[in-house]
């Protein structure tokens, strides 16, 4: 329902004033996530984490350099999908995950990490996959912004509010309102994405159908390979669907102010990057209901 709004209010051009939304939106989204988790008890799971980086900055790489060989002539298209792609998620990634009833906890302790290895690799991967000129335009600004904006504040009000609930009455009715706007959080946040930025992809459509394509085939794969992985790791069903949503889920919102930073030539790119969003959540949503069928009809079939 939200995406569908969500398209239909992109078609009037005004609609692009949602964009500046979007951050907000998503922060608050956030806030009602990490309201959830029980803050004092986080603890990092080393395991968990190196299956984090090996599907994110192993296989990841990997499976980006193959699938956008078709790319390889069109520099704009193929700068852009790798800015995206090479990016994993920090930010809605771990509500997607609570929605699919994946470990949120363990995704939230693990982000730190996730940020500080991309800023460290992707200026090296692009590097390795087009040159040192591309490279060149990253810098840790927008990186540490969002994480300042979408992760810092949201989790330490939540914790706050954690700390506070078993003596005060506000921070108590906080919590409810939280846990009962998550539903409406989420309709908001896919909203204000699609509808501020789907028009401009609309714009574009004919010059954007082979990304379209890898943005697609990247996101089967990676769920292919995710569950397939941690499932041979031995991972149980909730760290499966976590490590799978974070192999599939890549770092758009925090990507697009490179592709906007780009050098004159590269003024599709940021359009790309967008692009990127609006396949990633549509695949999120099947991911939400597949992942846990996916998992239910598993453990029907030991039981049988």
């Amino acid at each position: 329902m939200s995406i569908f709004f969500g398209l239909l209010v992109s078609t009037v051009p005004e609609a692009t004033v949602l964009g500046a939304a979007v951050n907000p939106v998503l922060g608050l989204l956030l806030f009602a996530t990490f309201l959830s988790v029980p803050l004092t008890r986080l603890r990092m799971d080393l395991r968990f984490v190196g299956a984090l980086a090996l599907l994110n900055f192993v296989l990841v790489p990997l499976v980006v350099w193959v699938l956008t060989f078709p790319l390889r002539d069109d520099a704009v298209l193929l700068t852009a999908a790798l800015l995206v792609l090479l990016a994993p998620c920090i930010d809605y990634v771990i509500a997607f995950t609570g929605l699919a009833g994946g470990a949120r906890e363990r995704l939230l302790a693990a982000t730190p990490l996730l940020l500080l290895a991309q800023m460290v690799l992707l200026p090296l991967y692009l590097r390795l996959f087009i040159g040192p000129e591309i490279a060149g335009v990253l810098s840790a600004g927008p990186f540490l912004e969002a994480f300042l904006w979408l992760i810092l504040l949201p989790l330490g009000g939540a914790w706050l509010v954690q700390v506070m609930e078993s003596r005060s009455r506000i921070a108590r009715g906080v919590s409810m309102a939280a846990s009962s706007g998550m539903v409406v959080l989420m309709m908001a946040t896919l909203f204000v994405v699609i509808a501020g930025h789907a028009g401009g992809v609309g714009e574009r459509l004919p010059d954007l159908g082979l990304v379209i394509g890898v943005y697609v085939a990247f996101a089967v794969a990676m769920n292919v390979i995710g569950w397939g992985l941690s499932r041979r790791l031995g991972f149980g069903t909730e760290d499966r669907v976590a490590l799978t949503f974070s192999a599939v889920t890549r770092n758009s919102l925090v990507i697009l102010p490179f592709a906007l930073a780009l050098p004159a030539g590269y003024e599709l790119a940021p359009i790309v990057v967008v692009t990127q969003t609006m396949v990633e959540l549509v695949a999120m949503v099947v991911m939400v209901r597949a992942l846990p069928a996916l998992s239910q009809r598993k453990r029907i079939y030991l039981r049988i």
